[in-house]
């Protein structure tokens, strides 16, 4: 079959048939898109944890125990900032998206400000929880 019959590659040589990440600088938006998405993926696999912490203590010593160890090992309290991070990240840069779908901070100045704003934000409670959780 030549080239015009198959339709698909016919004129583009090595190009790549979409933009990709060698194409385009990271921008706040894409940057913190990107990080929305994983963050919700670890908010899913955090709940997890927790609803496993949960069950384990309902079903008894043996297996509250061994999770219990788990999570309160130097190992599962970097998990548990990770996951509180998460939380807070996922909280504060939705609120974000709310704006939007209301109609506001569109403006380019808007989106980093909301976004530097939204990261801060997501920081200083993050901090705060750990604290409170960590002094009571």
């Amino acid at each position: 079959m030549s080239k015009v019959e198959t339709g698909a590659d016919v004129g583009r040589g090595s190009r790549p048939l979409s933009p990709h990440l060698q194409v385009y600088r990271p921008q706040i938006t894409s940057v913190m898109s990107a990080f929305h998405r994983i963050t919700g993926v670890g908010n899913s696999i955090g709940a997890l944890l927790v609803a496993w912490w949960f069950i384990a203590a309902a079903v008894g010593e043996g297996a509250f125990g061994f999770i219990d160890g788990l999570m309160t090992s130097w190992l599962g309290h970097v998990v548990l900032l990770g996951f509180t991070f998460s939380v807070c990240y996922h909280l504060c840069n939705g609120l974000r998206h709310l704006l939007w779908d209301a109609g506001y901070g569109f403006e380019l100045d808007q989106v980093k400000t909301t976004g530097i704003v939204a990261l801060g934000a997501a920081g200083l409670m993050a901090v705060g929880l750990l604290l409170v959780g960590w002094l009571n």
